[in-house]
């Protein structure tokens, strides 16, 4: 992996454990035992980093949409939950999650790369549950975009009450969330 990959990895750790307005690039030099002068050659701003960290992120999404668009909507669902429970075991909030709180403090382009991805997510989110309901592997109150938005906005806040909270919290609202959409939670 070369030193850019390097970069954009622990910046998106910091941003998914501290928030983006609380690290530097003090302290990716730190860690990665390389200069701020290096870290500008490849993000000349912090706001070029955060762009590199989302669009990273929109890459995996639409990667992950398209590998698991042949599995019923359950499954899809299932998935996407298990990556939210999955980063909490980590101790980390998922990049809407963590920037979402300091959008209006973000730089405008890192501010449009934000709102693009959460509606990345709200879209695959609203497609999977329509399948869902054609499919008849999900069954819930509502439309499936109204739906979306609950879906999501629960799984941000369980990972965020979480970590004042304790993890059982996390547990609890994800347990509900899936007796909510019909959706059995087998994990282990």
């Amino acid at each position: 992996m070369d030193t850019r990959e390097h970069i954009i990895d622990l910046a998106e750790e910091l941003i998914r454990t501290k928030g983006y307005n609380a690290f530097s690039y003090g302290d990716i030099a730190g860690v990665l035992h390389i200069r701020n002068a290096a870290i500008h050659y490849y993000f000349p701003s912090k706001a070029d980093l955060g762009v590199a960290v989302v669009d990273r992120e929109l890459e995996k999404i639409a990667q992950s949409r398209v590998e698991w668009a042949t599995l019923p909507a359950d499954q899809q669902l299932r998935k996407v939950v298990e990556n939210f429970y999955t980063g909490s075991r980590k101790g980390w909030i998922c990049l809407n999650g963590s920037l979402t709180p300091d959008y209006l403090t973000l730089p405008d382009p890192l501010q449009k790369k934000v709102k693009i991805m959460c509606q990345a997510v709200l879209d695959w989110m609203t497609a999977c549950l329509e399948k869902g309901l054609e499919d008849g592997t999900l069954q819930f109150e509502g439309t499936p975009a109204g739906r979306a938005l609950l879906v999501m906005s629960a799984l941000l806040s369980s990972l965020l009450l979480s970590r004042v909270l304790g993890k059982e919290v996390f547990d609890s609202m994800l347990d509900q969330l899936l007796k909510d959409i019909h959706l059995q939670n087998n994990r282990s």
